[in-house]
């Protein structure tokens, strides 16, 4: 039996694993070892287990991984997001639709703390759903704006899922923070020119709401100030060549904790629960990551990337044409796999791929995040509507499935954009100071 065919055997009892609902880490671990066993040794097996696994929990630079998460945990209990929130409302809620603005606005800017959608989407969804339930705002235009303002938090840095795609391809996890800059802005405005003309065709969906002075506004940036600053030292640091990522990452999470001391947030109990909260979730991310680092090996062996590069180039297909067939691949998965799952599974496939296209690899990180926002709020996984029913649990599931379609679109118009003018993503990348980088 040809590598090739024992590779597409390893894919398919993969994907019949993911669907008995083991964990996508093990999965790729034991596809990876038995592979490799069988195309190579038992030896090589082994010691690929043992060398990537010191690799990855050894490794320097993967230390920005625990400290972003750390710094957004702090950030989450020091009650910047009521800030933030409160600091869009004051400049937009005087809109129609203008609650729903400000909660996008303050997603983005929670985004820049946290690096999780699922958490932007679960704090701003406590924050901003009871002040729009208060002005009679539509249930599905309120869900849906918390759903898709949460899937900002892996688009705009620190990005968790930039942080992976950076391990797993071996880019800079720098440029890729910048490169998700102005997508991430970008996002933001397309998504706000959603709601305005959603409510500008039926104002019933988002009354206007009362608006702010001058002087609110002042104070309400004010109040927004110290995560201003955290966001500007921590990536302005790294974009001027102060920091790398991950002195960034330690300078960020050690500003967020003084501002939750200072606010006095910080005891016994609050700390314990950061503290387990971000065991739990670098745990969850470096084991996905042993994992990816033992199935890439597999994936090579049998020369399936290598192969379908082979196979859709000799097609003679414009790049454009297989690039949107691999947008399309990946936005059909996202509807049932998980985003992170589906990112480490594909990579070692659809990378070299790109690569021998002759497209640029930050750039395509950032194309692959923006569809694994898709994912995000896409049926039937669609994690953050899960989570923005857990808020909202009187609103029927279809009605948030329902809320988030023009949010969808305005990913898909994104995608386009950035497919157009790659120049969005790559001009702070390619303008950044890199002598620490």
């Amino acid at each position: 039996m040809s590598e090739t065919w024992i590779g597409i055997i390893g894919l398919l009892a993969l994907f019949v694993l993911l669907g008995m609902r083991m964990p996508v880490a093990i999965v790729m671990m034991l596809i990876g070892v038995v592979g490799i066993w069988v195309l190579n040794s038992w030896d090589a097996a082994m010691s690929t287990l043992a060398d990537e696994a010191w690799v990855i929990v050894s490794n320097y630079e993967f230390i920005v991984i625990p400290l972003f998460i750390l710094m957004g945990n702090f950030a989450s209990i020091s009650g910047m997001s009521r800030d933030l929130y409160g600091a869009a409302y004051s400049w937009f809620g005087h809109w129609r639709g203008g609650l729903a603005s400000a909660t996008i606005a303050a997603c983005a800017g929670f985004a820049a703390l946290s690096g999780s959608s699922v958490a932007s989407a679960v704090t701003m969804g406590r924050v901003a759903l009871p002040e729009m339930k208060r002005y009679k705002y539509s249930d599905r235009l309120a869900t849906g704006a918390i759903a898709a303002g949460g899937t900002l938090g892996i688009l705009i840095p620190p990005s968790t899922g930039f942080i992976i795609y950076a391990i797993l391809v071996e880019e800079s996890i720098g440029r890729l923070f910048l490169a998700g800059v102005l997508p991430g802005l970008l996002l933001t405005v397309l998504f706000m020119i959603s709601i305005a003309i959603m409510t500008r065709i039926n104002p019933k969906l988002g009354p206007a709401g009362e608006r702010s002075s001058m002087k609110e506004r002042a104070e309400s940036l004010t109040q927004a100030g110290p995560m201003l600053f955290i966001v500007l030292i921590t990536i302005g640091g790294i974009y001027t060549g102060i920091f790398t990522p991950t002195e960034a990452a330690a300078v960020g999470a050690m500003l967020a904790f003084l501002l939750a001391f200072i606010r006095g947030r910080v005891n016994a109990n609050s700390t314990s629960r950061v503290m387990l909260q971000t065991v739990r979730t670098t745990c969850l991310a470096f084991f996905i990551l042993i994992g990816a680092h033992i199935f890439n090996p597999f994936m090579a062996l049998t020369e399936i990337p290598s192969d379908l590069a082979a196979i859709l180039i000799g097609a003679e297909l414009p790049r454009t044409v297989i690039m949107l067939i691999i947008m399309t691949a990946y936005i059909v998965l996202g509807t049932f796999l998980e985003g992170f799952a589906m990112l480490v599974l594909t990579l070692p496939i659809i990378h070299p791929l790109i690569l021998e296209l002759g497209y640029d690899s930050i750039w395509f990180g950032v194309v692959i995040v923006i569809v694994i926002e898709m994912g995000l709020i896409s049926p039937p996984v669609g994690v953050n509507v899960f989570v923005v029913k857990g808020i909202a649990e009187d609103v029927p599931l279809k009605e948030i499935f329902a809320g988030i379609i023009p949010f969808w679109i305005a990913m898909a118009i994104c995608l386009v954009i950035l497919l157009a003018f790659p120049e969005i993503a790559l001009f702070l990348p390619d303008t950044m100071i890199e002598s620490f980088d």
